[in-house]
């Protein structure tokens, strides 16, 4: 990444039965929980570029293709504090306009409103890759953003 972004600063969660997940251009975070005092043993992840399959204690959390493609080598795992797993994955279209709108194909979709908000900042974190002496922090997007919204690499500089 060539410009910093602070990518948990307005971070839009998509609230599931397990957790939830939610993106920047680049990654994909989720968050599972799990029962207190879960070992990292008890856990089966299976991580690739398409699918996932994770099970805790023997029981299936989440198993499906992914909305998207990732890199499954750089894909991670953790079990924090035996009570929460952490999934980070790394996106192979590092777009604005590559917003996931589910995290599997058909399962734990966001809803019309999620779906807005992580455009919209999807949106501004293209934009202060692209104008890296700006301050965005505090920016509201309002018009077109959809689909990582304007461009503007034709304009003359």
């Amino acid at each position: 990444m060539s410009v910093h972004f602070d990518e948990k600063s307005g971070l839009v969660p998509c609230q599931t039965s397990w957790g939830s997940w939610s993106q920047t251009m680049e990654e994909v975070f989720i968050e599972v929980n799990v029962p207190p005092g879960t070992s990292a043993k008890e856990v089966k992840c299976n991580l690739g570029s398409r699918e996932v399959e994770l099970n805790v204690k023997g029981t299936e959390i989440i198993k499906g293709r992914w909305f998207g493609t990732t890199v499954s080598d750089e894909a991670t795992w953790t079990l924090e504090d035996k009570c929460l797993i952490r999934i980070v994955l790394m996106k192979t279209n590092r777009e604005a306009g590559n917003c996931w709108s589910s995290l599997l194909e058909g399962e734990y979709r966001a809803n019309a409103w999620v779906q807005d908000q992580m455009q919209r900042k999807l949106t501004l974190e293209r934009f202060q890759r692209e104008n890296p002496g700006f301050d965005f922090s505090g920016a509201e997007i309002s018009g077109n953003f959809a689909g990582g919204g304007p461009d503007f690499s034709n304009l003359p500089k």
